[in-house]
């Protein structure tokens, strides 16, 4: 592949596909001309959001469109390239006129659709069933308006690109990728034209843009030159974007203009008017399949640019999490229930979508942003809460609930498709002598008093906490009956009343709990808490003998100034240098058969934090503990740190639909909910996961003079907004700053014999993430049982990420699951709803996706992401 490259003019085709009219007869270029062709990319990226609220964005969608429509009427050979399916939409809504002319240009093929996507999300803090709704939605859309879908996946101004996508743009459709960041001085990708794999396999041919997505308005040579400076010459031909974006635009007259008198020149060899499509394709013509199969490939993620845009923020990603995590529940309950609530769902999805816009959940808009988002996504959990709570009182109507005079019946709703055993706290009324819980049969389960939300003189309000066990996407009947029951209910201390006793010793059928000021230990874990430092100064897992701390050093909290922009750019790592939080009291409480809690508070300069170490009774294997964090701090972070006592460990971080090793080095680095660190303590192997509900930054650290491994979180940092380095701050300007009050989260400590596969921590989060819902109910006659489940993916490597109606179909299930642990295996997905079993053997981190007609089960099929075509891959459907 050398320098000059002899060009053969492919015919002009009007075919929508992609390629578009080739333009005007032009005169010969000079014979020193450079023999390549520059595919000119006309584009207005746009930002919906950003420095303006999303309105001005509504509005500048509008206006750029007829841009690019003047433009080609005026210039037979332009073409313009267009992502971001909102933006159509909103132009659809508001311009009939202008979205007719659009329509007219995508038949002629010289509007070109990419992207495929809702938006251009961030493309490292989704969830994996959330870049699935991207494409979903946004190439579905292009379908029904449009008549094409897109076939080059497109996201040019992200930070950074998680390592699953190449997966995902095939199941959508999309067989190449166009993107700008990790820029060459931030990585070292292969060049600017390479094949990216994902872990399962799957590759898309990827093309770094050199230089910018956008140009100024004027004359392109200064963008030319500067892409060509940044581009792979091996290549010959490149692609060079060009067009006013960020607050759209798009492509000028100017533009269009001095490319032509360019390519008249041959000063920079042929310039033509393309699309990312035609430049793929011709590409492969000229390369061939053996020049194609010799480019690099590219088996990671693709970062770093940003890195404090992971923690900018926190309300944005605790807002995201928590919609996420309401409209995947409404899908499966509306499912199971039989609803149609397509239309509701596609409102609550989008506004999700919409919300993962890449300036958006990083943090990086201005602060009315979050106003809106705040509302957007308030919108979809409501819309999702209506439809579940219809679906648990359709459910529960139909339970049997035999009457039973002075007792509550609770009907318990697990919305994960595997069995769940977890506490429920849970409200009640007018019982003055409190309550235990009995299961349907009458028999004793552990519960334990807890402080009610409530604080009236309502005597007979209250609060318990109570072990469930729960069938798979299903539900189970108790009854809370009045009274302290056959054991007692352990008890609630009062807030800031500090023990001075020795300890107690709690027993419920065996399951073993001791507490005391400084500790808690069950059968399986025993932790000690420092007095001074209130952190752990002992974790112990009994299982294998190992105590995770033993040798740990270093602090559980740094806070520190923080000089660096919205964005965190330039950012490396932000594990610097501290100060901790001081510690103010440790307080036990509760104590009792079912669990033990001890709160942790701590301050620094004008900001609090409590931490509160919940531990349960026998078996349970891992700390759960809730965070109050009060904020008061201008241009300093926080980290939360997790030191432990670990030999040659390995780092695993969770990323969307699968998992990453990464180097301990301290880097701040974008994942899902957990991190692990995993190696060996005196030869045994052990290991320590940290997973949490709402935060997105994290570093893992190797050891320096008094400090060990440690697992790091971002907790908080407070930067201005969108302050956009190199922009210096007025020393007297007025600035509003980020996470100023209160904010709470909760995260699990997981301790394992040393594999992460074992401790199924991808489950774990989704429960932390996603709890179990209790309801009152009230006593009827039914058809249904006490107990029930809809859907089990048996709880092993392979996980049941979204159950839900099809799209075209609303009495065909979908059914998608992932391969968690990075390793082959069989799946057996018991589907009763359905009255179904699949059999299907799954390839490391494979996603497949089946589409179960519910009058004709046995009629199954593997479905694209897009539920749009049929996949041929082998598995076995059985009645059930």
């Amino acid at each position: 592949m050398g320098g000059r490259v002899t060009r053969r003019v492919a015919p002009m085709s009007n075919a929508p596909s992609g390629s578009q009219p080739r333009g005007l007869p032009r005169a010969p270029r000079p014979a020193a001309s450079p023999g390549r062709t520059l595919h000119m990319i006309g584009n207005a990226h746009l930002d919906p959001v950003w420095l303006w609220p999303w309105q001005e964005g509504y509005q500048e969608a509008r206006a750029t469109f007829w841009s690019a429509i003047h433009r080609m009427d005026e210039y037979p050979d332009f073409v313009f390239t267009c992502d971001q399916v909102v933006l159509l939409s909103w132009v659809e809504e508001s311009d009939p006129e202008l979205f007719a002319r659009i329509q007219e240009k995508v038949a002629e093929g010289r509007w070109v659709m990419t992207g495929g996507w809702w938006v251009e999300p961030d493309c490292n803090m989704p969830s994996g069933e959330s870049f699935v709704r991207q494409g979903l939605y946004g190439q579905r859309y292009l379908k029904e308006k449009f008549g094409v879908t897109a076939s080059v996946g497109m996201n040019v101004d992200p930070f950074g690109h998680n390592a699953m996508l190449p997966a995902i743009l095939r199941g959508q459709g999309m067989d190449s990728y166009c993107f700008l960041r990790p820029g060459p001085h931030e990585s070292d990708l292969p060049g600017t034209m390479f094949w990216w794999e994902s872990p399962d396999g799957s590759r898309v041919l990827a093309y770094r843009i050199p230089f910018e997505y956008c140009s100024p308005p004027g004359e392109v040579a200064g963008q030319t030159e500067k892409a060509l400076g940044q581009l792979d010459r091996s290549l010959g031909d490149l692609m060079i974007f060009y067009g006013v974006g960020n607050h759209g635009g798009g492509p000028t007259k100017a533009n269009i203009e001095s490319i032509h008198r360019y390519d008249r020149m041959g000063t920079f060899g042929e310039l033509t008017m393309s699309s990312p499509r035609r430049y793929f394709d011709e590409m492969a013509k000229r390369l061939g399949e053996q020049g194609l199969a010799e480019l690099p490939v590219w088996r990671d993620d693709l970062q770093h640019h940003a890195a404090g845009c992971y923690s900018a923020h926190s309300g944005i990603k605790a807002w995201q999490r928590r919609a996420q995590a309401a409209v995947l529940s409404a899908e499966r309950w509306a499912a199971v229930a039989g609803h149609d609530a397509r239309a509701d769902l596609e409102r609550a999805w989008k506004q999700v979508l919409f919300n993962q816009f890449h300036d958006v959940l990083p943090g990086s808009a201005i602060e009315p942003a979050y106003d809106d988002a705040r509302d957007q996504l308030g919108e979809a959990v409501a819309i999702s809460k209506r439809i579940i709570t219809r679906a648990h009182n359709v459910i529960a109507r139909d339970i049997a609930v035999p009457e039973e005079s002075g007792t509550q019946p609770v009907v318990v709703f697990n919305p994960h498709p595997w069995p769940v055993t977890t506490r429920v706290e849970m409200q009640y009324g007018l019982a003055p002598n409190g309550v235990h819980v009995v299961d349907a049969d009458g028999a004793d389960v552990p519960c334990q008093r807890t402080q009610s939300v409530a604080t009236t003189d309502d005597k007979g309000r209250g609060a318990t906490v109570f072990q469930a066990e729960l069938p798979a996407l299903g539900y189970r009947l108790y009854r809370l009956r009045q009274g302290p029951g056959a054991h007692p209910g352990g008890t609630l201390l009062a807030s800031g009343h500090h023990l001075k006793n020795s300890g107690h010793h709690l027993e419920n059928s065996g399951q073993r709990l001791e507490t005391s000021e400084h500790h808690l230990e069950n059968d399986v874990l025993r932790l000690e808490l420092d007095p001074v430092t209130g952190w752990l100064s002992s974790l112990v897992d009994k299982r294998t003998g190992v105590d995770l701390l033993a040798g740990a050093s270093g602090p559980h909290t740094q806070v520190c100034e923080d000089p660096t922009d919205t964005w965190g750019h330039r950012v490396v790592s932000y594990d610097w240098p501290g100060e901790e939080m001081v510690t103010t009291g440790i307080v036990l409480r509760e104590h009792g058969p079912l669990r033990a809690r001890l709160r942790v508070e701590r301050e620094w300069g004008r900001s609090t934090m409590a931490e509160e170490f919940i531990l349960g009774a026998g078996g349970d294997d891992a700390v759960e503990v809730r965070v109050t964090l009060d904020w008061r701090e201008e241009a300093h972070l926080m980290k939360l740190r997790f030191p432990v006592g670990l030999e040659s460990p390995a780092a695993t971080y969770e990323i969307p639909f699968g998992h990453l090793n990464r180097p301990i080095d301290g880097a701040e680095e974008p994942a899902q909910s957990w991190v692990d660190l995993s190696g060996s303590v005196g030869g045994a192997r052990a290991g320590l996961a940290v997973v949490n509900n709402a935060k997105h930054g994290y570093d893992v650290s190797p050891p320096s003079p008094g400090r060990s491994h440690s697992i790091g979180i971002t907790a908080v940092r407070s930067p201005v907004y969108s302050w956009h380095d190199p922009r210096l701050l007025d020393p007297d300007g007025y600035y509003s700053f980020q996470d100023q009050g209160t904010q709470r989260f909760s995260y699990l400590l997981v301790p394992h014999a040393g594999d992460w596969r074992a401790a199924g921590l991808t489950r774990r989060a989704a429960l932390l993430g996603s709890p179990v819902r209790a309801m009152l109910e009230s006593f009827h006659d039914g058809a249904l049982p006490s107990a029930r489940g809809y859907l089990d993916d048996g709880g092993a490597q392979v996980m049941v990420t979204a159950v839900k109606l099809h799209e075209d179909a609303p009495r065909d299930l979908v059914v998608r699951a992932v391969e968690t642990t990075g390793r082959a295996g069989a799946a057996v997905l018991n589907i009763p709803m359905a009255g179904v079993r699949v059999m299907a053997d799954f390839g490391p981190s494979q996603i497949r996706t089946f589409r179960i007609p519910l009058d004709d089960p046995l009629s199954a099929v593997e479905t694209d992401l897009v539920e749009l075509g049929v996949r041929r891959g082998a598995f076995t459907v059985e009645a059930w």
